[in-house]
């Protein structure tokens, strides 16, 4: 069906992007210097990006793409952007002083600023337009965002600018502000969302671009409806997250699997690790059930492994090829030591999953480690953690923190240097306060920092979302620590994850209406089969919340 280049500025998912491409029948060809011969030849062009602006100007620059890239889109030939590739072609961001974009639109990028939802956004959010929708863009469909700067469209003056030009655009709202999502002009077509990572219906966008055609979405007069009704299924859903915890079993095999109290071995004679299925194969049932993410969470070092022979880099590889929503992966994205003695820094593990597949890159231990060390600095970085490196590189959406809290009961705020907070719950002795102690190393180890100061540095220092587990509901099916979660809510403006305990549809239910979490996790009720993510997500929508069907 032809060859897609696909230009690579260091500042992206080239392997999600490359494997919507060859899924849908094309070859792919990467471009990484302007001197390529391949640019020449290229007739459809993505432009991905992700993280800062700056940086992917800056990139653009070093690799000497900045006029060969204004050059190609005045030859007239296909180009697509993704993410910031579409914020490249305006003139610049509030995020980066001083660096110009392509400058094909003259409007300024802005951070969301009157928007009560965290930032950066990260979600399936709904597109709309005052004018006809082009390449198959379909309102009663989700697309995936993950970004903290757009073109907010503050006043007309933005819209009958763009139609000035000759844009047609496409908008998306967070909160109370309106952004562009998509725009077209020409042989220029740009995405703020990732369609890679939009499912079947981000794959027919990219279909449609590379095939020039323009499909109109056809809806019953209910739908239609719908798009204008304001407690219909529109705008910005709920993420339901399938987590899948990958290890080697006592036979050397790579298995999913779940324990209680973080304890995976069968409770019997053979006392064998818990299997619950073959992790590539989950991730692909979980994505056909309508899960929004896979999360994958090494619990296990590997061996006598080379790092790039990783296993969980070739369960990456494989499930990245089919399963067409974000991925996130964590255990051992850290500063380590390979078999050969070789030092490898956080950044370059991180580089090796995200070239991988992976999206998002999950960090545990080492995110406590680096706390600890931002309050003995008083309340700066060094610039040397993870949390810093992996953002400064790839943005702080790919930075997703893994907390193992768990509850400590005292007499009073006295009794910790740590937050306290009472609890409705009190315990056997009758002790109303409590705090919420970090752990590392799996829960098997307690430190003296608690997750309200954890979570404040780690926002701090660059992370992008918190993964909220709880040693205590983990394995219980008895619902999320719902004040946990609202204590974590209360102390960062980031995205918040809920995790451990879900065993039945209104524990999630319980979590997005009593909490405001962003997203929730699910694993063992979805492992045991116990309920499928379709019939949660049918539930929510039955009691009134916005979900992706």
């Amino acid at each position: 069906m032809g060859t897609v280049h696909v230009i690579d500025l260091r500042s992206g998912n080239l392997q999600s992007i490359s494997n919507a491409i060859e899924h849908l029948g094309y070859k792919v060809r990467i471009v990484t210097s302007a001197q390529d011969a391949e640019l020449e030849r290229a007739e459809k062009l993505i432009l991905p990006g992700v993280g800062n602006f700056g940086h992917f100007i800056d990139n653009m620059n070093k690799y000497g793409f900045l006029e060969p890239i204004k050059d190609y889109i005045t030859s007239g030939r296909l180009i697509m952007g993704i993410c910031v590739g579409l914020q490249a072609l305006f003139s610049s961001s509030e995020e980066s002083a001083g660096c110009r974009g392509l400058d094909l639109i003259d409007i300024r990028l802005c951070k969301f600023k009157r928007s009560k939802k965290p930032v950066p956004q990260i979600g399936w959010n709904s597109v709309n337009a005052d004018d006809d929708l082009f390449f198959g863009l379909d309102p009663l469909q989700r697309y995936y965002f993950v970004h903290s700067y757009a073109a907010i469209l503050k006043s007309n003056e933005e819209r009958e600018y763009l139609r000035k030009q000759g844009w047609k655009f496409a908008t998306a709202s967070y909160g109370e502000e309106e952004f562009v999502a998509a725009v077209y002009k020409g042989n220029v077509f740009a995405t703020q969302f990732h369609p890679e990572k939009s499912g079947t219906a981000g794959l027919e966008i990219i279909r449609n671009f590379l095939r020039q055609q323009h499909p109109i979405a056809k809806h019953s007069e209910e739908d239609a409806v719908k798009i204008s009704n304001d407690h219909s299924n529109y705008g910005l859903s709920r993420r339901i997250i399938a987590c899948l915890d990958v290890r080697t079993n006592d036979d050397g095999d790579l298995v999913v699997t779940k324990g209680d109290q973080y304890d995976v071995r069968e409770k019997s004679v053979t006392g064998n690790v818990r299997n619950l299925g073959k992790p590539v194969e989950l991730a692909q049932r979980y994505y056909e059930q309508g899960a929004d993410e896979v999360t994958f969470l090494n619990i296990t070092s590997y061996r006598n492994c080379p790092l790039r022979d990783s296993p969980m880099l070739e369960v990456l590889r494989l499930a990245a090829k089919t399963v067409f929503v974000p991925l996130t992966v964590g255990g051992g994205i850290k500063d380590v030591l390979d078999v050969d003695g070789t030092a490898v820094s956080a950044l370059d593990v991180a580089a090796l999953y995200f070239r991988s597949g992976a999206d998002k890159v999950s960090i545990g231990t080492d995110a406590v480690y680096a706390a600890e060390k931002y309050y003995a600095l008083g309340g700066n970085g060094d610039e040397t953690s993870p949390i810093e490196t992996i953002s400064k590189a790839y943005g702080v959406q790919a930075v997703v923190i893994s907390v193992d809290p768990r509850k400590i009961y005292i007499n009073g705020p006295a009794d910790t240097n740590n937050k306290a907070m009472k609890t409705r719950f009190p315990n056997d002795k009758g002790q109303t306060w409590c705090w919420y102690q970090c752990t590392i190393k799996g829960g098997r180890e307690a430190r003296d920092i608690g997750v309200w100061e954890l979570t404040r540095a780690c926002e701090a220092l660059g992370a992008g979302e918190i993964l909220l587990n709880s040693i205590d509901k983990d394995g219980t099916n008895s619902g999320y620590d719902l004040e946990l979660i609202e204590h974590v809510k209360q102390a960062v403006s980031i995205p918040v994850i809920a995790s451990s305990g879900a065993g039945i549809p209104e524990h999630f239910e319980q979590a997005f209406k009593n909490t405001g979490v962003d997203a929730c996790l699910g694993a063992g009720m979805f492992h045991r089969g116990a309920y499928t993510v379709h019939q949660v997500k049918e539930y929510l929508s039955s009691k009134g919340l916005k979900v992706r069907i």
